[in-house]
């Protein structure tokens, strides 16, 4: 699902407090009214949203009654810094993922199907420090990216409160690109893309060839 779109679904309480419920247990209709305290009417009109995005799904029992529960593992990623606001596609878990092919992370949990209970609560408690950790090296990260962006501002002597030159400098600094790309993609007006690219080449930060706008070599 879009992210953006997931952030304006995940925007209403309401909803919140529904799939909080339903990660504890399947529920049908009057179950959750009660819970939020709101009409069932207004329940089946949240209940449908989260449904239409693949967030819930539905059975009915014996006795014809429509229980809802969570659908799949969705991680929603949201970043704020001084140089942008960006949400990562949602995705879902994926168990199948061979972590070795991240050559910056080293994991040595292993998750064995036929463990013993006692097994198993320790494997859990090694994965939710894991998550722990990586929710601080993910914050880590981000405050060594925001200075090094900083960094790059300062060089190039825009100074950090003009960050918009980092965001140029990175965009190309893997293959040559042209205004146009460059406008849409740090989301800025062509005009002013095109003036801070002048001025850069001004400086022999960058240069403009038949492919597009580069990093000069000397710069």
């Amino acid at each position: 699902m879009d992210s953006a779109a997931l952030l304006d679904l995940l925007g209403n309480e309401n909803r919140r407090r529904i799939l909080r419920l339903l990660a504890r247990k399947p529920c049908y209709v009057t179950e959750i009214s009660e819970y939020l305290g709101v009409s069932p009417k207004a329940v089946i009109e949240h209940l449908r949203k989260l449904e239409d995005a693949g967030l819930i799904e539905s059975r009915v029992d014996d006795q014809r009654r429509k229980y809802f529960h969570i659908a799949r593992n969705v991680r929603l990623e949201v970043n704020v810094s001084p140089y942008g606001f960006a949400s990562k596609s949602a995705y879902p878990s994926n168990n199948s993922f061979d972590i070795t092919t991240c050559r910056h992370l080293s994991l040595d949990v292993v998750c064995d199907e036929t463990e013993e209970l006692d097994s198993l609560l320790a494997t859990l408690e090694e994965l939710e420090q894991l998550e722990n950790e990586l929710s601080l090296a993910q914050r880590w990260v981000q405050g060594r990216l925001c200075d090094t962006l900083d960094h790059i501002s300062e060089v190039v002597g825009a100074g950090p409160e003009s960050r918009i030159y980092a965001d140029l400098l990175a965009s190309i600094r893997t293959e040559p690109k042209s205004i146009g790309d460059l406008a849409n993609e740090i989301d800025a007006p062509r005009e002013v893309v095109a003036d801070l690219l002048e001025h850069m080449a001004d400086e022999g930060v960058v240069r403009r060839t038949e492919r597009g706008w580069e990093l000069s070599t000397s710069g």
